[in-house]
């Protein structure tokens, strides 16, 4: 005899086969909505742990200044917990090699500088590609390039410098931080662009290169803004131009140095902001946005200013263009310097 279904069992099996026929109506149905991919998934609570920030070099640095400026506010705008992981060494590729390894979530973002632009250059075998092993976020701050002399030298500005450098039997000489650096490329950027032989002295850093400027043993240095202004403004040295492709609004006044005759002349530091290759586009369009927010408040652009530097936040597209002009240019000024790294 068969037994007929009680009413509980009847609205359990009626619940069943709704179930499955919504799952089995859903399935082609979610095939076809993009936008419920785990990316955007992530996105949605994006973030809800802790965010670390990796940058390749020593605490107190332009590029860790930059870091600690906006991680804070980033923090808080988040409501989460962010730190600084410093990895130092080897001009950066320590930190970027750490990074590259790093999950593709978004907690682990990695703020680059200038230097992973040149180190492709002068390392041709590198352990990671900046453009193949991260994601550009965004442009995160310039730091201007002075070219300052000491008092001692007979030029005012950029073209009495040009001169004095041709003439017969001119040693001419700047220091740098260290080759491979920058400020060195700032200098044999001059050299290409002027048609001049400066002699390039390197240091181990910025400040005892500026000792040697100051004591007259080197004439000149294409300085960072930190090491120089306090020092063109005591008058200890005498600035010619900027590097950067428009006047520095840490020193309005000083001209640039392609408005003095060097039309292209390009050179500045800067610092930007990465996420390891894989990382969900929405994360990083979410992260973008709220870093462009954050370098917009005035105390974060205030507190870069104080250190030497400039706001300069964009989009990820802006960003890959630029990281690919800086490859390329630097690429061909390594060449013919013939620079190379012990």
């Amino acid at each position: 005899m068969a037994v007929l279904p009680n009413k509980s069992q009847e609205t359990s099996m009626t619940t069943i086969n709704r179930r499955q026929m919504l799952a089995l109506g859903a399935a082609p149905l979610a095939a076809g909505l993009p936008l419920l991919h785990s990316g955007a998934a992530h996105a949605a609570d994006y973030p809800n742990k802790q965010v670390k920030f990796i940058v390749p070099f020593p605490p107190g640095g332009p590029v860790d200044t930059t870091a600690r400026a906006f991680a804070q506010p980033l923090g808080q705008l988040w409501g989460q917990a962010t730190f600084i992981d410093n990895r130092a060494g080897g001009g950066g590729i320590i930190g970027a090699e750490m990074a590259s390894r790093q999950p593709a979530d978004g907690y682990s973002l990695f703020v680059g500088a200038i230097h992973h632009s040149v180190n492709p250059s002068l390392h041709p075998k590198l352990s990671y590609d900046i453009q193949k092993d991260f994601v550009p976020v965004s442009f995160a701050a310039m730091f201007p390039v002075f070219l300052v002399v000491n008092p001692s030298v007979p030029a005012k500005n950029v073209q009495e410098l040009i001169a004095l450098a041709k003439k017969p039997g001119s040693n001419l000489a700047f220091a740098s931080s260290g080759n491979g650096g920058g400020t060195h490329l700032a200098g044999e950027l001059f050299n290409m662009h002027a048609g001049t032989k400066l002699l390039h002295i390197p240091y181990k850093g910025s400040a005892p290169a500026m000792t040697d400027v100051l004591g007259g043993q080197v004439a000149m240095m294409f300085s960072d803004a930190p090491t120089a202004i306090g020092h063109i403004k005591s008058g200890k040295v005498r600035v010619l131009g900027v590097a950067s492709p428009k006047r520095s609004a840490l020193m309005p006044e000083v001209p640039t140095i392609a408005e003095q005759g060097l039309a292209g002349y390009e050179a500045y530091s800067w610092a930007a902001l990465f996420a390891p290759a894989g990382t969900p586009k929405e994360i990083v369009a979410k992260v973008n946005a709220d870093f462009n927010q954050v370098m917009r408040a005035q105390e974060v652009r205030q507190r870069l200013y104080v250190a030497g530097a400039e706001a300069d936040p964009g989009t990820p597209e802006e960003m890959a263009q630029r990281l690919q002009a800086e490859i390329d240019k630097w690429a061909r000024v390594v060449k013919a310097a013939q620079i190379r790294i012990d």
